[in-house]
């Protein structure tokens, strides 16, 4: 791995040519089928939801859209999910506790949108909602950083019982330019902020919120798309042997445990 700064990172995981989700999920999954809507409101194509077959098991994916084009970005709302993607989410998470299928989480985006018709409809229930079902939800969860995770938008897919970050990635309960708008007042000191902020991988795993960092070739994801894949594939084959085997009481009690570790107080 090649150092770079967290504002290099994110200037790195902006640039268009990036892969997406829209180019992993056929690489690495087989039989990938869509599902649509929270059975509420609507469809929201900031994530995308289904089931798929991995190395043959039988598995839920759900992913954070980010476009490769301008268009493509236009039609996810630039990965910021409203809440009927976060219900859709919790929906295919619930009936994947129903069948046993292991629940694979792909993050990218720099948070949930927060528009009024959002707050509206309950963005931050439908995330909270979300940080409480899938800390119960008995069956194995993997998630994936793969560029932008940002604030509580990645949180609500991200609590699991293993969290994985490609090399390049940035994971935070902020973002940079939310952080710099806050402390600030500027957000054109993101760069700044992300410099500060402890939010690359290698930050991560050394506090232990990420499990694994998971390679990028030489210069970043978008130089070989295939080979990025094909690593994300080999960690995912062997998180899900080790977590399927698990008694699934063991399971929840280490999630639990997994995330009350988190952070540093004093009292």
């Amino acid at each position: 791995m090649n150092y770079m700064t967290a504002s290099e990172k994110l200037s790195l995981i902006r640039i268009n040519g990036r892969p997406t989700v829209n180019d992993y999920i056929p690489m690495i999954f087989n039989s990938f089928t869509e599902f649509h809507g929270d059975r509420c409101f609507g469809d929201d194509n900031a994530i995308i939801a289904g089931i798929a077959s991995f190395n043959s098991v039988p598995v839920t994916v759900i992913a954070q859209v980010k476009g490769r084009n301008l268009e493509e970005n236009k039609r996810s709302n630039f990965s910021m999910p409203h809440p009927e993607g976060y219900r859709k989410a919790l929906r295919l998470a619930k009936q994947a506790e129903k069948f046993n299928r292991p629940v694979i989480c792909l993050v990218d985006t720099p948070g949930a949108f927060c528009g009024i018709d959002a707050e509206r409809r309950g963005q931050g229930e439908a995330i909270a909602k979300n940080l409480m079902e899938f800390m119960m939800l008995k069956t194995p969860i993997i998630s994936v950083v793969l560029g932008e995770g940002g604030s509580g938008g990645a949180l609500a897919l991200a609590v699991c019982d293993e969290l994985a970050m490609l090399e390049n990635a940035i994971y935070s309960v902020i973002s940079p330019r939310g952080f710099a708008s806050i402390i600030w007042k500027d957000p054109s000191r993101e760069g700044e902020a992300a410099n500060i902020m402890k939010i690359t991988a290698e930050d991560l795993s050394r506090f232990g919120v990420c499990d694994k960092i998971i390679d990028e070739p030489p210069g970043g994801a978008h130089y070989d798309a295939e080979l990025t894949a094909l690593n994300i594939s080999d960690y995912l084959i062997d998180a899900i042997d080790r977590l399927c085997h698990k008694d699934i009481n063991r399971l929840l009690e280490e999630r639990y445990k997994k995330f009350r570790s988190i952070g540093m107080f004093n009292e």
